[in-house]
């Protein structure tokens, strides 16, 4: 196996492989190439984001900057926002589902690290993936460490630290981040009321999801 199979197998692997860092040295020149784009050349950023990404829906808006390990191991969905200086490192795959949100310095981490220090001292690491579902919207400087799976409809408070799994339909926060209370009927009647209002307001009544 190659090194780069070992670290997407969950294996220990040896990060100063030269394919990875091959690999590497293309996400840093697309990501550079992302960062100092100008916000009138959205369809350049959404170019360079698809040749980034292992996949991505139709619709991606990435504020930058923006750093990753590689890109070619992250899967996003459609629709999908990331607000400024997103970072996520990709020796794991990360997979983030449709509808999703990041506030800004939001930090989605795969790598970890040997406990040995001798080990760790040799540049040897695995990678732990990380899942997002759908409609999950994540606060600012919030953080997502290695292996977590994130339910559907979730929000994560910010300056969160997530280390274990978050089930669906919840708002969880704090550190380590945990569950305060599932998202209920009384919170979408609410906000149906609130989007009413609006419409009311401003005669917008010609409004998708």
């Amino acid at each position: 196996m190659t090194q780069k199979e070992m670290m997407l197998s969950g294996m220990l692997y040896n990060a100063r492989d030269k394919e990875l860092m091959e690999n590497a040295r293309r996400s840093r020149r697309i990501t550079r190439l992302f960062n100092n784009s100008t916000e009138e050349e959205h369809q350049y950023r959404t170019q360079l984001l698809k040749e980034l990404f292992a996949s991505t829906g139709k619709n991606i808006s990435i504020e930058p900057p923006f750093r990753c390990d590689y890109g070619s191991n992250i899967y996003i969905g459609e629709d999908f926002y990331a607000n400024f200086d997103c970072i996520i490192l990709d020796v794991g795959e990360v997979h983030i589902g449709d509808h999703c949100l990041l506030g800004p310095r939001v930090c989605i981490y795969t790598p970890v690290h040997p406990y040995d220090p001798e080990i760790r001292a040799m540049g040897i690491e695995i990678g732990k993936p990380v899942t997002i579902g759908n409609s999950v919207w994540i606060g600012g400087n919030a953080v997502v460490n290695p292996g977590v799976n994130i339910g559907d409809n979730v929000i994560i408070g910010s300056g969160s630290v997530v280390t274990k799994d978050i089930p669906d339909n919840v708002i969880a926060a704090g550190n380590p981040c945990r569950v305060i209370r599932s998202i209920t009927d009384g919170d979408k009647k609410y906000w149906q009321s609130e989007l009413e209002k609006y419409k009311e307001i401003t005669g917008e009544n010609n409004m998708d999801p």
